[in-house]
């Protein structure tokens, strides 16, 4: 038989979790055919010598639901060796939008996620339904594509400007479901929602999602229930499980998967994590598919205080972070505003501890990372408690007074999430918990994320040896694609969707992270690259090879199983 594709002397690690073995994978007609020791004819030969051959990974939690119109490859994610990413994470989306409407809709994606305004203001809103929206992306994609309908447009969508003021009536309730039974017939992936109370929208008002009681999410998530599908998906809710259980109680309610945001240690809350397993080992043992989202990122956020978003929801910040770059040199220059901004992040009077972008002692996790003016040079890398003890200062005053005399363009950097090895290596390597959370397309000027996968197999497995290469490519591949109903993926099998990555297990890592200024009205954001990965494959055939893209646009949107079935 001859093949579209034959991918030669590699070692074959097919996401099984069983040991790597070597030998040659056969493609046809976008599907694996073969795989051993072939000797078939091939359209095209890939020789894959020292190099590890894995099914795509499956990128599980972005926010590509925007970039995903102007870049079908959704990068940097297959850069990494993606190929499926999902999107319409944490209540958010781009679907359903009555016509007048799509500005406002982008503008709660934008506050939460931080992309730019400007950036979505250039988007061409052409579709109404969710289906509409899915079925424009279809035949314009680089890798494949997966989206979860968002709690907040359809809110929206349904309520208009009274979603972000009450809760809904019951007639208000069916419509919802109506609208999201539609988009999951339609072939979405499951319906997301959210808990987390840092999530506003520009005019500091908490988006629509959050304005919803637990009577009205059960209600919408039984849709799910009734058609006997998809997943359903939380941003905010580990703390919701662990003050009532809700994300068990939504998957024992439904019968359906429920996957939140998140498992990980922050030194805002230090030990979380170690009751946030205590209540996954309980769970599980129940047999509740409840399972939180974990990430081999060390997150850091670079930033400036022209767009700084770490101190959201506090009484006096929050303003001031919404106001004009003027407004926040005046506030920041203020005596009495700073003797407030003290009482509430320093002494943290009014303000609940863990809060949602910030811990109890912060500034000694926040250092300075660049500085405008030449004879401030010599303060980069001191953390903003350093600078306070040598100035002699308070915490605020050290801080802004830096901030005011650089025009808000001084460079920070906040690293308070996953620093701990020992809680890290517990965490990546616990069977309930699903490594993800790249938020690929999203906070696109504060930092990369795209590289979980590549820091994965080579920070914890090549170089501090958590977990075998095997279980690492399991974890990105067959666990995710499985947890999400994604059935026809994650796996090197005969039958399978031909998505393959090829990566050199001795080099493969992210790479640094830089500024590039590529998309729509001018906009930037971070760029970060990959080495030590050959090829990216879709569908049998080749997008990327080292790195770069072939011209190809073989992906797909993937559809859950009652859209497939019913087709």
């Amino acid at each position: 038989m001859s093949h579209d594709l034959l991918i030669k002397n590699g070692v074959i690690v097919d996401g099984s979790g069983m040991p790597g073995f070597r030998g040659d994978v056969a493609i046809k007609n976008g599907k694996i055919a073969e795989l051993g020791k072939l000797s078939s004819a091939a359209t095209r030969t890939v020789d894959a010598d020292g190099q590890v051959i894995a099914p795509g990974f499956v990128d599980n939690h972005t926010h590509f639901d925007a970039q995903v119109t102007w870049d079908p490859l959704c990068s940097f994610s297959p850069q990494h060796g993606a190929t499926t990413v999902v999107f319409g994470n944490c209540s958010l989306g781009l679907a359903p939008i009555r016509p007048g409407t799509a500005k406002r809709v982008a503008e709660f994606l934008s506050y939460v996620e931080a992309i730019p305004m400007n950036v979505l203001d250039t988007v061409d809103v052409e579709w109404e339904s969710i289906a509409q929206y899915m079925n424009r992306l279809e035949g314009r994609l680089g890798v494949n594509v997966g989206n979860f309908i968002g709690h907040t447009p359809v809110r929206y969508y349904v309520m208009g400007d009274e979603a972000q003021k009450r809760t809904a009536t019951d007639d208000e309730i069916k419509q919802m479901q109506d609208v999201v039974r539609d988009g999951m017939k339609a072939g979405a992936l499951g319906f997301s929602v959210s808990r987390n109370k840092g999530h506003y929208d520009p005019q500091g008002v908490h988006i629509p999602a959050l304005w919803a009681d637990e009577k009205e999410i059960f209600a919408i998530a039984d849709v799910l229930r009734e058609l006997g599908t998809g997943i359903i998906q939380c941003g905010g809710g580990r703390a919701p499980e662990l003050n009532g259980g809700l994300m068990a109680r939504l998957s024992e309610a439904t019968g359906r998967t429920v996957i939140y945001n998140n498992l990980g240690q922050t030194m805002r809350d230090p030990d979380a994590w170690k009751t946030h397993m205590t209540r996954l080992e309980e769970t599980s043992k129940a047999g509740i598919r409840a399972f939180p989202l974990c990430s081999p990122n060390r997150t850091t956020q670079h930033f400036t205080m022209k767009n700084c978003q770490i101190f959201r929801g506090t009484p006096t910040w929050h303003p001031i972070l919404l106001s004009s770059d003027e407004d926040k040199l005046r506030a920041y220059s203020d005596p009495a505003v700073r003797a407030k901004l003290h009482e509430e992040v320093v002494e943290h009077k009014g303000t609940k501890i863990p809060a949602a972008g910030y811990s109890l002692k912060w500034w000694d996790y926040m250092w300075v990372e660049e500085t405008k003016l030449e004879k401030n040079k010599g303060l980069k890398g001191k953390t903003i408690g350093q600078l306070a003890k040598d100035q002699g200062k308070g915490i605020i005053d050290a801080f802004l007074d830096l901030v005011v005399e650089e025009k808000l363009e001084t460079e920070f950097i906040l690293a308070e999430i996953n620093v701990d090895n020992e809680a890290m290596k517990q965490i990546l390597t616990h069977p309930n918990a699903i490594i993800g959370l790249s938020d690929g397309g999203a906070h696109v000027q504060f930092h990369g994320g795209y590289g979980y996968c590549t820091r994965l197999l080579s920070e914890w497995v090549r170089e501090k040896q958590v977990m075998t290469l095997e279980h690492a490519v399991r974890r990105l591949t067959f666990d995710s694609a499985s947890a999400l109903g994604l059935y026809d993926r994650g796996l090197l099998r005969p039958g399978m969707n031909a998505d393959v990555v090829i990566f050199d297990p001795d080099t493969v890592k992210p790479l640094p992270e830089s500024i590039v200024h590529d998309f729509p009205a001018n906009g930037w954001r971070v760029k970060e690259p990959a080495a030590g990965v050959a090829s990216t494959i879709v569908n049998g055939e080749v997008l990327l090879e080292n790195g770069e893209h072939t011209g190809a646009l073989p992906g797909k949107v993937a559809r859950n199983t009652y859209y497939k079935a019913n087709a």
